[in-house]
């Protein structure tokens, strides 16, 4: 594996890959890797000759009172597991190698930006769209690898590289769990082991859903109804809402077509997220 800094030394690992026609596929991190970062690197394998893996705790995606300042970073742990998955070039730029002095350019995302996530973290999916973007371009991948658990921002990442003419695939893989169902996450350290007891509220709420889906029920209310029968346990819901997967409009009446389930809650201090995709069978 090799671990370049700038994005002279990314261009420079990647010519030799580029030169042979061979298949790069990019996976971007904020670090502090877990076995959902894992697996988004396994899908990058199956599918790409080369695996670039990003690890950029992105400034800009932060609010003023959000947990930039602690967000967790362990770059030498980060580096052991790259090289455990397969990596086959770490890039882990510092904030001046991407926002560079007077930088003052930004990819601003539309209406799939607004709800949800949007509608509580302004300014958030510019900050995205924007890196994603840069990373985009100082790669130029084949394939892009998200987890599903940022549904959102797979959404915004997809509309901004179809939209922009991005000559760049963007996969989803599904959300990889701990065993008791709690979506992984960087930022599930910060819960305590009551927090942590509480937390699995959100993916019991979900699952009711979803079972409730898989056995015939279609009626959007009574779906969103039975996962916040669960959430609301939690005490401190932001949003529990059924959207349209294509266009992140509400639901309402009977789910005709693909929905995911999304909601996000704080537990403590710390805000999780996580969702469900409701596909119903071909008619």
């Amino acid at each position: 594996m090799r671990i370049v800094a700038t994005v002279a030394a990314l261009r420079q690992a990647l010519t030799d890959a580029r030169l042979a026609g061979k298949r790069i596929g990019l996976v971007p991190t904020m670090g502090y890797l877990h076995d959902g970062h894992l697996e988004l690197v396994r899908a990058s394998r199956a599918q790409c000759d080369v695996t670039v893996l990003s690890i950029f705790v992105n400034p800009t995606q932060f609010g003023a009172n959000e947990d930039l300042s602690t967000y967790p970073r362990d770059l030498e742990r980060d580096e052991q597991m790259c090289r455990d998955a397969g990596v086959s070039i770490l890039f882990a730029p510092n904030v001046q190698e991407i926002y560079p002095a007077c930088f003052d350019t930004y990819v601003v995302p539309g209406e799939l930006a607004r709800p949800l996530c949007g509608a509580h973290r302004p300014g958030h999916f510019r900050g995205v769209a924007t890196v994603v973007c840069k990373l985009f371009n100082m790669v130029q991948p084949d394939v892009a690898f998200f987890g599903q658990k940022d549904f959102q921002q797979g959404a915004v990442v997809r509309r901004m590289t179809l939209d922009l003419n991005l000559p760049i695939e963007v996969v989803m893989v599904p959300t990889v769990r701990e065993p008791d169902g709690l979506a992984m996450s960087s930022r599930n350290r910060y819960l305590g082991e009551d927090e942590r007891r509480r937390a699995l509220a959100i993916s019991r709420g979900l699952s009711a859903a979803l079972d409730a889906f898989r056995g015939g029920e279609r009626d959007a209310g009574r779906l969103v109804a039975l996962a916040r029968e669960h959430v609301e346990s939690i005490g401190q819901i932001q949003y529990l809402d059924l959207v349209d997967c294509d266009t992140l409009n509400p639901v309402v009446g009977l789910v005709h077509r693909p929905a995911a389930l999304c909601v996000a809650a704080y537990v403590g201090s710390t805000r999780l997220i996580d969702n469900v995709i409701l596909t119903p069978p071909d008619p």
